[in-house]
């Protein structure tokens, strides 16, 4: 059975709760990865340079840069689901390869989903 217009709206409103997050989560990462670049103190050592300090350093930053690409892909999914959404309700939560109905429970957790948990993967 098609989403109804209720669970529509309910899935738009949690596409623009989960895109504010991640647009936030964007903005603070952005910030850390700042102060990382330029925030010398707290240092183990009075060298400029301690070889531990850069260690840590670099990967906390490697941790950030991963993170932020994890969440801008998320905030990419999210974008492309309300497209989908406002383009063409009566195709949204129907699986982008079989047209199969994908679950609403399943829209519910991940309202971004483009397939079926249980279908066949193309290629």
């Amino acid at each position: 059975m098609p989403l109804s217009a209720d669970q529509r709206r309910e899935l738009e409103r949690r596409l623009l709760e989960e895109r504010e997050r991640a647009t936030s989560e964007l903005g603070r990462l952005g910030r850390r990865f700042a102060e990382t670049e330029q925030d010398a103190d707290g240092d183990l050592s009075t060298y400029p340079f301690h070889p531990a300090d850069q260690g840590t350093d670099e990967f906390d930053r490697q941790l950030d840069s991963a993170e932020e690409t994890r969440v801008s892909r998320e905030l990419s999914e999210i974008d492309a689901a309300l497209e989908r959404l406002y383009e063409r309700p009566e195709r949204f939560g129907l699986d982008e390869r079989t047209g199969a109905e994908i679950p609403f429970e399943r829209l519910a957790l991940i309202p971004w989903a483009r397939r079926r948990v249980d279908a066949p993967d193309a290629g």
